[in-house]
Parts: C-alpha cells; sequence; structure tokens
C-alpha cells in the first residue's frame, strides 16, 4: 500500500441527493415530515479512485461530500424538519470507517485535508442541532467503528443494536498506529465527558465494547434488543423533534454554482470564474489570487424578500463561492503556498446586506444564511494557505468582506494621496461570524485591548492612516513602494517552508481561549499530521501500510 503521488481528476464538491451514491436522504411519513433520515448504504465499487472496495460502508471522500452536502440541504431546503436521524442500510454493520486502503494510498497532504473535511462536516452536524435548532440521533444497526463511531458521537444521541455481535469501537491506535482522525478522543473526554481511564481502555481495544457496558461506559445512550431497535429510536426521536427550537421559514433551493474553468495557452496559469467570486492560480509562483465582489444589484431588504431571491441572492451566493474555492485551494491546488485575498465593488452595497442580517438575525432563514458565512469564515481559518489580504481603491473590505481581511495573516493596506482607499466594520462584525474559539475575529485580534473592539465597531469609514492607527492593517505602503512591497513580502513568503508555515498559521490563528473545536485542530490534527509521516504507521513496516496483509508490523520502540 505504499503512497501515490499519481496525479487524478481534479476533485470537485457540488453534488445534489438525485446524484448520490452512498446515502439515501428521506423524510418518513410516520414523523409527519418533521424527520429527515440520513441511511448510508455505500456502494463498493464506487469509490473516487479505482484500487481500494468501500467495503463495510467504510467511506472515503466522496462519500463525506455527499453528507456534508446533505447536511446543507436540510438546512436550507427543508425547513419543515426538526429531527434527524442517521443509520445504515446494511445488516449488522454501520458503519466501519475511513476506508484503510484509501488512506494507505494516499498521499500525506491528502491524508491531512481528508481528516481536516470529515471533522468539519461533523461539526456542521454539531452545529445544526445547537444552532439551527436540528437535533441528531444515530441509530446503530450494527458496528460503529473508527470514523463510524466518530460519525455516531458527532450526533446528539446514540443507540446501539445489542445483538450480541454489534459494538462501538476506535481501532485506530491498535490496529494502524494512528489515532481517530475525526475529533473521536476528543469528543469521548469533551462532549460526552467520558472518565479518561474508561477512555483510554475503549482506545486500545480493538474489538470495542458491546451492548450493556458501551452503555454504562458511556459510549453510547441506550442498547436495546435488535428487535427493539426502531422502537426505541422511533420514541427517541420524537422527543428530539418536541424539544427542537427550529423556526419555520420558506425552502430555499441550493441550485449549481456554474463556475467558469479557464487555462492559460502555456497551462501555467488557471482561473475558475463565479458570479461574485474569482480565483486565479499560478500554481509555478506558488500563489493564488482570490477576489470577493459586492453585490451588484439590489438586495433583499426583509426576510421575506430573501426568501423570494432564494439562493440568488448576494449571501448565499457569494459565500456558497467562496467556500468552493477554499476547498479547490486544498485539495486540487496543493503547491499554491500564499494567496492575496481581495475585495471589489460598493462598500455601500455590502453594509446594505450586513444590516438586514443583523436586524433580522431572529428570522429562520436569516439564521441560516449567517451561519453559512459563519462556517465558510471558519473554513478560510482552517485553510493552510498564507492569506495576505490587499486592501487598494475600489476595495470593499467593509462588515461582513473585512472577515476576510481579519482572517488573513496580514492585511496590506495602501497609503494613497489621491485616491480613496478605507475599511469599515458593521453589526456582523460584533460576534455573529465568531471563530472557532467562540471569539469574533475582533476579540481574536485585539486580545491584549479588548476595550479597542467597541471603539472600531463605533468607528465609520477609516482610511489608511486611522485604519493602522486601530490596529486593523499590518503595513500600509504608498504608492512609490506598493508594488515592491507586495512582490517581496509574496516572493519571501512562497520561498519558505511550507511545513513551518502551516504549524506556524495554525499556532497564531487560534488566540484565546481553547474549545473543543479548537483542541479538534489545534491538537489531533497537529498531531495526526505528524502521525502520518512517522515509520511506525507509513514506513514499510508500518501498520498502516500492511494493514490486511499476514506481516505484523516493526514499530520503533523509542517514546518521544
Amino acid at each position: 500500500m505504499a503512497e501515490t503521488n499519481t496525479p487524478t481528476e481534479p476533485v470537485r464538491f457540488e453534488t445534489h441527493p438525485d446524484r448520490y451514491v452512498h446515502w439515501r436522504l428521506d423524510f418518513p411519513a410516520e414523523h409527519g415530515g418533521k424527520v429527515a433520515r440520513l441511511v448510508m448504504d455505500v456502494k463498493e465499487d464506487r469509490g473516487m479512485r479505482p484500487g481500494y472496495p468501500l467495503k463495510l460502508n467504510s467511506y472515503d471522500l466522496g462519500v463525506d461530500i455527499e453528507l456534508a452536502d446533505a447536511l446543507q440541504r436540510i438546512r436550507f431546503e427543508h425547513p419543515e424538519v426538526r429531527a434527524l436521524v442517521v443509520t445504515s442500510a446494511k445488516d449488522r454493520i454501520f458503519c466501519s470507517g475511513a476506508n484503510i486502503y484509501m488512506l494507505g494510498s494516499s498521499t500525506h497532504g491528502f491524508k491531512v485535508n481528508f481528516c481536516k473535511f470529515t471533522n468539519e462536516t461533523r461539526l456542521y452536524l454539531e452545529e445544526l442541532s445547537a444552532e439551527s435548532g436540528v437535533p441528531s440521533l444515530a441509530s446503530l444497526n450494527g458496528t460503529a467503528s473508527g470514523g463510524g463511531y466518530e460519525l455516531a458521537i458527532a450526533c446528539d444521541e446514540i443507540v446501539l443494536a445489542d445483538d450480541g455481535s454489534s459494538a462501538v469501537s476506535f481501532p485506530e491506535a491498535p490496529l494502524l498506529a494512528v489515532l481517530p482522525g475525526t475529533g473521536g478522543l476528543t469528543r469521548l473526554v469533551d462532549k460526552r465527558k467520558i472518565r479518561r481511564d474508561l477512555a483510554d481502555a475503549f482506545s486500545t481495544i480493538a474489538e470495542g465494547v458491546r451492548g450493556k457496558r458501551s452503555v454504562e461506559w458511556g459510549l453510547v445512550d441506550e442498547a436495546p434488543p435488535k428487535a427493539k431497535l426502531d422502537e426505541v429510536t422511533r420514541r427517541r426521536v420524537e422527543a428530539l423533534v418536541g424539544r427542537s427550537k427550529r423556526k419555520a421559514f420558506p425552502a430555499v433551493k441550493l441550485g449549481p454554482l456554474e463556475a467558469q474553468r479557464s487555462a492559460s495557452p502555456s497551462g501555467d496559469e488557471q482561473k475558475i470564474e463565479y458570479q461574485y467570486v474569482t480565483l486565479e492560480l499560478t500554481p509555478k509562483l506558488r500563489t493564488a489570487r482570490l477576489t470577493v465582489r459586492a453585490p451588484s444589484t439590489k438586495q433583499p431588504e426583509t426576510p421575506e424578500e430573501l426568501a423570494k431571491a432564494g439562493a440568488s441572492a448576494w449571501a448565499i451566493q457569494a459565500f456558497r463561492e467562496l467556500d468552493d474555492a477554499l476547498l479547490e485551494l486544498r485539495f486540487n491546488q496543493p503547491l499554491v503556498g500564499v494567496v492575496s485575498v481581495e475585495t471589489a465593488g460598493a462598500p455601500e452595497a455590502v453594509l446594505a446586506v450586513d444590516a438586514m442580517l443583523a436586524k433580522h438575525q431572529d428570522d429562520g432563514l436569516v439564521r441560516e444564511v449567517t451561519l453559512l458565512m459563519k462556517r465558510v469564515l471558519k473554513r478560510m481559518d482552517l485553510t493552510a494557505k498564507s492569506f495576505f489580504a490587499l486592501v487598494t481603491p475600489g476595495s470593499c473590505f467593509v462588515g461582513s468582506l473585512l472577515e476576510l481581511g481579519l482572517a488573513a495573516d496580514r492585511v496590506y493596506m495602501k497609503d494613497s494621496d489621491d485616491e480613496d482607499v478605507s475599511v469599515a466594520t458593521s453589526p456582523m462584525n460584533a460576534g455573529l461570524l465568531p471563530m472557532a474559539n467562540g471569539l469574533s475575529r475582533l476579540q481574536t485580534r485585539f486580545l491584549k485591548e479588548p476595550e479597542r473592539v467597541a471603539r472600531v465597531l463605533e468607528e465609520g469609514a477609516l482610511g489608511t492612516r486611522d485604519a493602522v492607527k486601530a490596529g486593523l492593517v499590518t503595513f500600509a505602503p504608498d504608492d512609490l513602494d506598493w508594488d515592491d512591497e507586495i512582490r517581496i513580502a509574496f516572493e519571501e513568503r512562497a520561498a519558505m517552508s511550507p511545513d513551518a508555515m502551516t504549524g506556524m498559521e495554525a499556532s497564531l490563528r487560534f488566540a484565546g481561549p481553547e474549545t473543543m473545536e479548537t483542541k479538534i485542530f489545534g491538537r489531533l490534527s497537529a498531531w495526526q499530521n505528524w502521525i502520518f509521516q512517522r515509520p511506525n504507521a507509513v514506513g514499510e513496516r508500518g501498520a498502516l501500510t500492511l494493514y490486511g496483509k499476514p506481516e505484523r508490523p516493526e514499530f520503533n520502540w523509542q517514546r518521544t
């Protein structure tokens, strides 16, 4: 199972329930449409690339892309849903986790990005409950191991069929010499609050824990006999429906993004053009340019108008496009290291959208739009690229688009004597778009001087020198020096070790309090990144390399 670097087809993240291969999304009549059911039925021969069968409901990135899409559609297209059930169509198997042969044959970078994407998807499942009022239940009609159990513990409740053989398990450490890669260890102790000693034992018992003991240890909430699993699932999901706080709103259909892709005749430059977002790629220089444009047409001023505009509304369309562009950078552009983040258009158009969203933040649809924006900005926070925001004449780094600058690793703002260059805040910067640490980006920026946050929020438009004084800008070259300083900054950054930059940025982006989310990405992802390169896991005699073969792995026994 040697790691391969053979180029494959680019990963595409858009899909639709009509095209799902591995999941079925339905709405059982017995619950009056208030319950969505996601049924996992992975097709063995339909992996994203050849070379590994997806046996026992094991999954690859393609399976998780469908899951992420389904959660997004429950949010926008099915506002009547009050609870979600996740289950399996296979007999005696819920999910055996990430496909080991897929992982073993993937590049290191793909392994890490795969784990990051699956973590984000499970966090979105938890947010669906906490913020959108749609709690979830994992109904395990068979064994849930590794990533399968990680999917289960991302749900609010878990029921496991007690049939004498079905179990929950984290076999990664004893069998593969790696960690549960989708936040499993953190969720055991932080979310389910399982005792450390029991979590230790559970995470080193390859065969897992069954029935009564799984309930006693807190690994599942109930373990009925298999014959009563449906009855218990029905009882519990009706209770979830009863406690849902979801607010009704008109359904919004999410259409395709319709990105236009092109390349220069030499192939050295590529371009992806969406309606509001443009991504220009120069892999040879290891750089990219990401531009987000303000709306150019009248935008909804009320929730009713927002519902009528649907997915074409700027706040939905632009951020869906930005999300797709960020995933393009992660999975399909591994050589790109530095990204210029730019904006264009009328600042007042963005501020008008923000004002509407803030004014009607308690409306059900407005809330979903704001949560979408929050998730996409978090995706940017977690993307292993250096982001340099460039504020120039014609920019609109205001309000929700100012968040792009605040999420960037540096902000360069031109100090121009004869052209207007400014930035501005809106109510959206006051906590409606928090980071993984639970703070706004302004609060995170001004940890040392929290009183600055209120002052910045009270300011109107700030020119370059005032923005520097306010602490919103890193460097402010003048007209004469701008081109050279920007060029040198990008060249220097692109020449630095990508490993060092990834580690540095991840360490600096999440100042302040720690949450379960920051632990997952700051601890687990970093450790998994290291372990995925260690000979004990991926060497010629490593456990992941030899999985499925008769030979036993050979370990270097030094602990570090």
